[in-house]
């Protein structure tokens, strides 16, 4: 299993404003990107957290997914970030992932944080996502998923665990707690890569992105201002500590009902 070379850029978001963020990335894709294998963005990165998904959504295959695909195939390397995405006249907070090969894969939010009304403009994902890229199996999360380790949950099916999210400062601790916890229950990396500023709610946001290894380690972190953070992950190291603690086939096995009572 080769490395990893993971980029996570953390940025303060221009409110309402597609255009204007995704300039603000390109330049620092171009400033700090080269030679990653996968670059993650926050989650809403062209918007902001909104519940103001009409005239703030695009189609799947629009203007952000073609800049998407085209940093990809630039940069030979994977990109993701959410975005308000419009499919048969509903609304998803959707995580596009898009590959310098041209392909393109999608993830719904499954968890929509009903307190700030998520659950009103959006429809929640059904289904999980795991990429395979570069001989990584990645599973790509969004934000409020982090809480809900049933979701994040691993069966020896992924090597990276990865959050994009608009996380507030307000409740920043269960960020900081509930990142390497999933890292040491799954045996796997995790990164979660989040926003920095206050938002056109006037809702703040601190930062803290990082980068746990499978033990709980950090091994890099963010501060609360605008930052770039870029790790190799060992593939070797990762496969070396499964093989002598595989607590993986102890897990019990369940089904997770996709109903709600």
């Amino acid at each position: 299993m080769r490395d990893l070379k993971l980029t996570l850029i953390q940025q303060e978001l221009h409110w309402h404003d597609p255009a204007a963020n995704r300039d603000m990335f390109a330049r620092i894709i171009a400033d700090h990107a080269a030679g990653s294998d996968l670059i993650a963005l926050p989650e809403t990165f062209t918007t902001g957290f909104t519940m103001q998904a009409e005239g703030n959504d695009e189609p799947v295959d629009g203007v952000t997914t073609a800049w998407l695909l085209e940093t990809a195939a630039t940069y030979d390397a994977a990109i993701c970030g959410s975005l308000i995405i419009r499919e048969n006249d509903r609304y998803f907070n959707r995580l596009v992932w898009a590959q310098p090969d041209g392909s393109v894969h999608t993830y719904d939010k499954r968890h929509l944080f009903h307190m700030g009304g998520e659950d009103k403009p959006f429809t929640r994902g059904q289904h999980r996502l795991i990429v395979n890229f570069r001989d990584w199996r990645i599973c790509p999360l969004i934000c409020y998923d982090l809480r809900f380790p049933g979701w994040s949950r691993g069966r020896n099916d992924y090597d990276l665990l990865l959050y994009v999210a608009n996380w507030p400062a307000t409740r920043k601790s269960a960020w900081e707690t509930l990142l390497p916890a999933r890292a040491v229950e799954n045996l796997c990396y995790a990164a979660g890569v989040n926003r920095t500023g206050t938002d056109g709610t006037g809702k703040d946001y601190a930062g803290g992105s990082m980068i746990i290894d499978y033990l709980g380690s950090h091994l890099a972190v963010a501060g609360s201002a605008n930052e770039v953070l870029r790790l190799t992950l060992s593939g070797a190291q990762l496969e070396r500590y499964r093989e002598k603690f595989p607590a993986w086939k102890d897990a019990d096995d369940f089904h997770i009902d996709g109903t709600r009572r």
